[in-house]
């Protein structure tokens, strides 16, 4: 067992709920870091063997009160977990899908053409970086030029002056991205648990980066909690998981209480 993925069963079951009294609660999953290990770029990271059927069950599990929070739009969460369409929340709650198989809504407008326009033009100004427009929000990778985050975030801040009313700079694990204001993980969160589905029992998000923040305080204040992954932002002594492979396993095992109450 890994030194980050400290708590026991008996911890865990008392700290969450998850392996004590699964049934009793709803579960929040953020992706890139936490289901899937990180990637030089959004478009190769490799989805585990297994996590698909992994991650259905559990919804059927709990009646469907299983959801995604990510930072991607909440189509290209559907194109990794193909044929899965669960509950969803993209772009750091820009987009939602209530319930599965459910509609994709917009909950911010597209950010403005010029300012897309500006931040595009930045890929052939700082050779490395990757710009990534979705709709409402908008991504600046630099994972391959870890070196430029000093001189692309002071560009970015200045860009964004005019629109500071309307969208945040927010850090990422070698990611800046602009979102709109008012909407993050944690409103989502609190959205979802207004819902039948997940009505009535205990949140539980788990995450590895600065925009689970907002989810891990909204859990807690719905009576839940959050089990933060070990990466970039967390470091070893501060997670509760050591990577996307513990989570795998904390699911699993999860899974495993969820069909012996149901036997």
């Amino acid at each position: 067992m890994s030194q980050a993925f400290a708590l026991t069963d008996t911890e865990l079951a008392h700290d969450d709920g998850l392996l004590n009294t699964p049934h009793r609660c709803a579960l929040f999953l953020d992706m890139d870091g936490t289901l899937l290990e990180m990637a030089a770029s959004p478009e190769t990271v490799r989805v585990p063997s297994g996590l698909i059927t992994l991650l259905q069950s559990i919804s059927d599990g709990l009646g469907g009160a299983l959801a995604i929070l990510t930072g991607r739009q909440v189509i290209e969460a559907d194109r990794l977990l193909e044929p899965l369409k669960l509950p969803a929340s993209g772009v750091h709650g820009a987009q939602v899908r209530r319930a599965r198989d459910g509609e994709i809504e917009t909950c911010s407008p597209e950010l403005p053409a010029e300012l897309v326009a500006q931040l595009v033009a930045l890929e052939g100004k700082m050779p490395g970086i990757r710009a990534e427009s979705k709709g409402p929000g908008f991504a600046m990778h630099y994972r391959v030029v870890p070196h430029v985050q000093l001189d692309l975030e002071t560009t970015l801040r200045r860009l964004l002056a005019d629109y500071a009313s309307n969208v945040v700079l927010s850090r990422g694990r070698k990611i800046f991205e602009i979102v709109p204001i008012g909407t993050t993980k944690g409103t989502s969160l609190v959205s979802f648990c207004g819902q039948p589905e997940f009505a009535g029992r205990k949140p539980v998000m788990i995450g590895d980066d600065v925009g689970d923040e907002p989810a891990f305080a909204a859990a807690a204040r719905l009576g839940g909690t959050g089990l933060r992954v070990a990466g970039e932002h967390f470091g070893r002594d501060a997670a509760n998981l050591d990577g996307p492979s513990d989570v795998f396993r904390l699911l699993t095992r999860v899974l495993q209480r969820l069909q012996s109450e149901a036997s």
